[in-house]
């Protein structure tokens, strides 16, 4: 499973959503998807523009945790 990590982020730097979406020119409708942890794909420039806005680095905003129950066929 993929966590994301920006609504812990926003609120450490005291910062909105709204706000987000203006400094990194990503729209607010895709900021709040991936904010909400219901974004089905990320834009890699998107992730990009966000770590720089915030000072962050990748893994301080994804984080993968292994499933309880395997979605991948061993072979």
């Amino acid at each position: 499973m993929i966590k994301i990590h920006l609504a812990e982020i926003l609120d450490e730097k005291h910062m909105s959503q709204a706000e987000l979406a203006r400094q990194t020119g990503i729209r607010p409708s895709t900021i709040c998807c991936i904010y909400n942890g219901i974004a089905e794909r990320l834009n890699i420039n998107h992730i990009d523009r966000i770590c720089e806005c915030l000072i962050c680095d990748i893994t301080d905003l994804i984080e993968y945790v292994p499933n309880r129950q395997k979605k991948t066929i061993s072979l």
